[in-house]
């Protein structure tokens, strides 16, 4: 089926996030805009300006309500999701590259680089205490040191309260590029630079599944309604220009989550994928590539008849 393809972005993309309900879709790019779409016919609602630097990442919160985004500008920033105001800004010592809501949308999460002589940490805020988020107020971090600069590794934090560290697990060879949760929170799968997306349990972190390719995985994303993996990712983007699509290997890829077996590629993009989501409904997925591209694209009838017949 024809994608829908969105253009919004003057760099590439670096993540694509859906609202609980699905009705919308969130992209962010390196570039300092945030976008928002109508994920059923891909119009454009709206943007959210502030940023003045690459944002990294992008969330909404359980009833879609508030938007957080973090940015190369050593920032994050809450925003207003229907009005597009700018409700809160965080000041940090380096890039935020990572950031989210707890379910009740009270709690927000950010994780920030090792660079520039200062260590990445994971930072909590409590949206409620006035004293903690003031608009433009630079705020004394409540911390956890999380993890390595390009990790391979993974390791789980405590609660702020402790910060002490519970578990710590390396399966992966090289970069973790992208962590997603399955619907029901009980798995996540793991996007690495070694070539291989990894699945675990969320509770003891066992290593459960591998999906094994031939380039660097950026992104994965698990089937809330099948037993199917999407990948994206692609050869490294300093290669892009002297590589053809066909060598390339810029294809979204998928896998049976139990067999560890390809079934699947859908083509478009003229560079590697850099982030992949399902629908919360799993009717379709969207795509954000190095070409700058956000692709959705819903899957025909044949494909729910052949999980079915499987």
């Amino acid at each position: 089926q024809k994608p829908i393809l969105l253009q919004g972005h003057e760099r590439s993309i670096t993540q694509i996030k859906y609202n609980r309900e699905g009705d919308l879709l969130f992209t962010v790019a390196k570039d300092p805009i945030v976008n928002v779409w109508y994920s059923v016919n891909g119009e454009r609602l709206g943007t959210y300006n502030g940023h003045t630097g690459a944002v990294w990442c992008v969330d909404a919160d359980w009833d879609t309500r508030h938007v957080l985004t973090g940015s190369a500008d050593n920032s994050c920033r809450l925003w207003d999701c229907e009005t597009g105001k700018q409700l809160a800004l965080v000041k940090t010592s380096s890039a935020v590259r990572t950031c989210g809501f707890d379910f009740g949308g009270n709690i927000i999460m950010f994780s920030t680089d090792k660079q520039m002589g200062y260590q990445c940490f994971v930072s909590f805020f409590d949206l409620r205490d006035p004293s903690q988020i003031a608009f433009q107020a630079s705020i004394p971090c409540l911390f956890l040191l999380m993890r390595e600069s390009l990790p391979s590794c993974l390791k789980i934090p405590l609660p702020p309260q402790s910060g002490e560290q519970l578990s710590n697990i390396k399966e992966h060879t090289k970069q973790i590029n992208d962590i997603q949760t399955s619907r029901d929170m009980t798995m996540f799968i793991t996007a690495s630079k070694d070539n291989t997306a990894k699945l675990f349990d969320c509770t003891s972190l066992e290593h459960l599944k591998t999906f094994r390719t031939e380039r660097p995985v950026n992104s994965a994303a698990l089937s809330p309604i099948f037993d199917h993996v999407v990948l994206g990712g692609g050869q490294e983007a300093m290669d892009v220009t002297t590589t053809s699509t066909r060598i390339g290997k810029f294809e979204a890829r998928f896998f049976h989550l139990a067999f560890e077996e390809e079934f699947g590629r859908v083509k478009g993009h003229f560079g590697p994928i850099n982030s992949v989501a399902f629908h919360p409904d799993g009717k379709s997925y969207s795509s954000g590539g190095e070409d700058g591209y956000v692709r959705i694209h819903y899957f025909d009838p044949q494909y729910f008849e052949f999980e079915f017949e499987a």
